[in-house]
């Protein structure tokens, strides 16, 4: 994978450090040319995980990609007992990881049951050997539930598609809680676009989509548009939230947003979108969606970076103490995401005496008149009669 290159140093006196500014940040995009940022995108910023296993990853990723309402597809190795597996290694059949993905998706367009009609639609379920020509357990179907909701709602769909008779064997997919999910190598990713020759002749040949229209005939395609704005806790749930992999973080955050989250960098002074932001709402996290500032604690500080009092309703933001660049400051960072977002000081105004300098980049803003369509609607309290 590319690595950011040529940093230059410049030094900004209102968070009392000096900044790495990239020159040519280059990352390796994942996404397909339809995928969406999180930055840019209309859709919730509370964007759910799903992992599953089909068979060959390249076709499980394909065919969820193609689903309105998913963001991002990884393919990668779920269920086994080597850390870091390579696909060789994998492919062996001696780590007993499964060909997995890790679907990324908005909950308001498509909820977690969406996904698991579309699984069954993609792959055979009964089969718990292989799938189509690939055998082995590296090809084991399987669902790895993130949370309790999730299991439950696997088991409510299984025992649905038992009873509509699509099959005559029973169900011998795995149901296993998420334990870890490991990415493949980056020449697996968006096979299906960047090999559309070589994945049709290995798509055709498998027999995969000739036993699929064999068992469920018109049944094959449904109106996936009747799972719009289900979002349950199946989909969204507060307690569990699970770190994106690297490769959804490069291809659906900007290498700014990146670099300030991920690698601790910080933004140019004045030059982003929320220093001047004077509109009624609040600030999320860019990764999480996770709340942290409102604009009732926001003030003008002159430094260049968005400034608050306090974070949001007491959220606990966590502080970590930072003794680089020759300097004793306290960084902070969002208690679930583990996002990068500034530092706090001992000048602010009152109530607090405090002035978290937080970076743009870091943050998703959703005004007010937003925040009931955004999921926020509890906050919206805040601004009644302001």
């Amino acid at each position: 994978m590319n690595k950011f290159v040529a940093a230059t140093i410049i030094t900004f006196s209102g968070l009392g450090i000096a900044t790495l500014v990239t020159g040519t940040e280059k990352g390796v995009n994942l996404s397909n040319s339809s995928a969406v940022t999180v930055a840019d995108s209309s859709a919730s910023s509370r964007l759910a995980i799903a992992t599953f296993a089909g068979g060959c990853f390249w076709c499980t990723e394909a065919d969820f990609e193609k689903l309105e309402g998913v963001v991002q597809v990884i393919s990668g190795y779920s269920g086994g007992i080597k850390p870091n597996p390579t696909y060789k290694q994998v492919s062996s059949g001696q780590t007993k990881h499964t060909e997995a993905v890790q679907v990324y998706y908005d909950p308001n367009v498509i909820s977690y049951e969406g996904l698991l009609e579309r699984l069954w639609r993609e792959m055979n379920p009964t089969d718990g050997k292989g799938q189509f020509v690939d055998r082995g357990a590296q090809y084991r179907p399987a669902v790895f539930y993130h949370n309790e909701a999730q299991k439950i709602a696997v088991e409510k769909s299984i025992a649905k598609l038992q009873a509509s008779g699509v099959y005559d064997d029973p169900v011998a997919t795995e149901i296993s809680p998420l334990t870890a999910f490991y990415p493949a190598e980056d020449y697996h990713q968006d096979y299906y676009h960047r090999n559309p020759i070589r994945y049709s002749y290995y798509r055709n040949g498998s027999g995969r989509d000739q036993f699929l229209t064999d068992k469920w005939g018109d049944g094959l395609k449904i109106d996936y548009s009747q799972f719009r704005n289900q979002a349950s806790v199946a989909d969204v749930d507060a307690n569990s939230f699970v770190q994106p992999s690297e490769h959804y973080l490069r291809s659906t955050l900007t290498p700014l947003q990146y670099n300030v989250t991920q690698e601790d960098g910080t933004e140019r002074p004045f030059e982003n979108p929320y220093w001047d932001e004077k509109r009624d709402g609040i600030y999320v996290d860019i990764v999480s969606g996770e709340p942290l500032f409102s604009s009732m604690d926001k003030f003008k500080s002159g430094t260049g970076w968005p400034s608050f009092t306090q974070p949001i309703n007491g959220m606990k933001i966590t502080e970590h103490e930072d003794n680089s660049l020759f300097m004793k400051r306290v960084e902070v960072r969002s208690p679930k995401a583990d996002s990068h977002l500034g530092h706090v000081f001992t000048d602010g105004p009152a109530p607090t005496g405090l002035r978290y300098c937080i970076n743009s980049a870091s943050l998703r803003f959703i005004p007010k008149e937003e925040l009931e369509t955004k999921g926020y609607g509890e906050f919206a309290k805040l601004f009644k009669g302001n």
